[in-house]
């Protein structure tokens, strides 16, 4: 089955569905496809059916009857026959539906959580109907469900639960990287695309909510901001209050929101959040788990420093409207959308601008950069803090690359590298401060000739540009770099 033109990009994902469906092996499958909401997966999906001839049904919140008879609809449709056809449980739909479809053609339950608020044997009966047909009593069938509420689609292959075994497809749609994103934006200029990408992040589906436009140029960006995740009267105004009430999960929003907002804020460590919240770490750590399994927040681990993570806002669009929209909702609602982002400039340059920068170096080490750039193959990429006792303070190294090998039992560091999201030309002031931290990290390390990385949204002084054309160990990466090429 060839992927529809109007499927961007997906390919690995395409690949993982049509292997599914197409293979030649006649034994029965199930296969779980979930990820937030506005990643495609419906779209995929409805592509998938239609290149492969499947049956394809899309769930509604409802209650068991009329659930029923909208799948005897599908069904009744697929056959010719006129009229809904009638069935008095799940039992007697999901087998009719393996029927229909019989071992050539892939049935497609979309939204399945919403089938299991008001069924909850659903799992069950597909896992009975399963097993009569790994055992041969039954004519097989290939079934794909799939979800946006994160924390039941993953929880449907753990532990005891029914389906526990029986998968062998588990895909996760994840947003576009920021390259995928400025080509399905279709932005030219790195600048834009890396501001664009900063408010929406990848999420394919904000782009038709957004008339499907990108500013052409930095001077577009408020405009483009006011028109759309800055309007009251837009769908994407209350997006990132849709993201957290569609999980299950989160039961108590309220403690959800804050523990956001203290991130956004700058509370990076579960002590910091829980001082801040007055709630100790057991009353914690449950809200911070569901927030990482939905790929809201992520992780951190210090590479030098075990234990010791920091956490981010791991999507974009929720860190903007975080740190941005949902502090100035009233101002906003008053029609100030000039007075407020007037105001929150800095803001948006501390609290969205840097850490996301950070983030992107991070991405473009490990995922675009060459070997030769790195100084050999990376083995791990990610952050560490020093405390530099001369200066009386801690140092945080924004880059760190480790190489597979070691010397006299110390970990090998390939490279080093500061990232810095500001509007300030860096120079050769960020390099010595860069190669100081090179010498304290070779204090605990093997860094002495880790390469030097300088990441810089605004570009680099002259200077610093000359001295880097005689200098091996340092590469300079502007957004040009982080955009384009290794």
């Amino acid at each position: 089955m060839l992927k529809p033109p109007a499927v961007f990009d997906r390919d690995r994902d395409w690949t993982a569905l049509e292997e599914f469906a197409s293979a030649p092996d006649p034994s029965p499958r199930i296969g779980i496809v979930h990820g937030r909401r506005r990643q495609g997966k419906s779209f995929l999906l409805r592509a998938l059916v239609s290149q492969g001839r499947g049956l394809y049904h899309q769930a509604l919140e409802e209650e068991r009857v009329p659930a029923l008879r909208r799948v005897g609809a599908v069904i009744g449709e697929d056959a010719g026959v006129a009229g809904v056809l009638e069935y008095s449980d799940w039992d007697a739909a999901i087998r009719a539906l393996a029927e229909r479809a019989g071992p050539d053609r892939v049935i497609v339950l979309d939204e399945y959580p919403y089938l299991l608020q008001q069924s909850p044997e659903l799992s069950s009966v597909i896992q009975t109907v399963f097993d009569e047909a790994r055992s041969g009593s039954r004519p097989p069938f290939r079934m794909l469900l799939c979800g946006s509420a994160v924390s039941v689609m993953t929880s449907l292959l753990s532990g005891q639960r029914a389906l526990r075994g029986r998968a062998m497809l588990d895909l996760s749609l994840v947003p576009f990287d920021f390259r995928q994103a400025a080509d399905f934006w279709q932005v030219e200029d790195p600048q834009v695309a890396f501001l664009v990408h900063a408010v929406v992040g990848g999420t394919p589906g904000y782009r038709p909510l957004l008339a499907g436009n990108a500013p052409e140029r930095t001077e577009d960006f408020y405009a483009w901001l006011a028109a759309g995740v800055l309007n009251p009267a837009h769908a994407m105004f209350r997006e990132a209050d849709y993201l957290l009430t569609e999980d299950p999960a989160m039961t108590d929003r309220a403690l959800y929101q804050s523990v956001l907002a203290a991130i956004a804020g700058g509370r990076h460590t579960r002590n910091a959040i829980g001082s801040l919240l007055q709630r100790d770490d057991a009353a914690l750590r449950h809200p911070l788990l569901v927030l990482e399994r939905a790929g809201f927040i992520r992780r951190d681990e210090d590479l030098l420093r075990a234990k010791r993570p920091l956490l981010g806002i791991d999507d974009p669009f929720l860190r903007f409207s975080t740190a941005i929209v949902r502090p100035q909702t009233a101002r906003l609602e008053a029609g100030e959308a000039r007075a407020v982002w007037d105001s929150v400039k800095s803001t948006f340059l501390s609290a969205v601008v840097g850490p996301h920068f950070e983030h992107l170096a991070r991405t473009w080490t490990a995922r675009f950069a060459s070997a030769e750039t790195l100084g050999g193959a990376a083995a791990r990429v990610g952050f560490t803090q020093l405390s530099d006792a001369q200066a009386r303070t801690s140092v945080e190294i924004d880059v760190v690359v480790l190489g597979a090998g070691s010397s006299a039992g110390r970990v090998r560091v390939l490279a080093i590298g500061e990232a810095k999201g500001g509007p300030a030309v860096r120079g050769l002031a960020d390099l010595r401060k860069l190669e100081r931290v090179r010498d304290l990290l070779n204090r605990r390390a093997d860094a002495a000739r880790a390469k030097l990385l300088l990441f810089a949204r605004s570009g680099f002084e002259p200077d610093l540009m000359a001295e880097a054309t005689s200098r091996p160990d340092l590469e300079l990466v502007d957004l040009e770099r982080l955009y384009r090429w290794a």
